[in-house]
């Protein structure tokens, strides 16, 4: 977990072991471009907690929009979080929301610079 965590430092768990794997091969020069464009786009996972958490008092689904879970986003709005049990279940798996997300970014980013 060298390269990883020198370089994205702010990941943790299931985060660090993905990019460590991914960035195993990079050199140092590769894994610098990497982790600057995958630092702007990835998600902290606080900021899914705070907007799952708003799903109760605001609007719901903020935190599928914020995912790209486009569709989920428009069912949490009109159902209420599905009767509040989907906003639960969100806030209890935020951190593999995130997960799921930060690694469609590092797909993104991968073939971004293999163009």
């Amino acid at each position: 977990m060298n390269k990883a965590f020198r370089y994205v430092p702010e990941a943790t768990g299931n985060e660090l072991f993905f990019l460590d794997q991914l960035m195993a091969n990079f050199s140092d020069e590769q894994a610098e471009d990497f982790s600057r464009v995958y630092r702007a786009r990835r998600m902290n996972p606080n900021h899914i907690l705070i907007a799952t958490l708003a799903g109760f008092f605001v609007v719901a689904g903020i935190q599928r929009f914020m995912t790209r879970n486009i569709g989920l986003g428009i069912l949490y709005l009109l159902t209420a979080g599905l009767c509040f049990i989907g906003t639960i279940v969100d806030l209890v798996n935020y951190q593999n929301i995130t997960f799921e997300y930060n690694r469609q970014i590092a797909d993104e980013v991968m073939m971004m610079m293999r163009r």
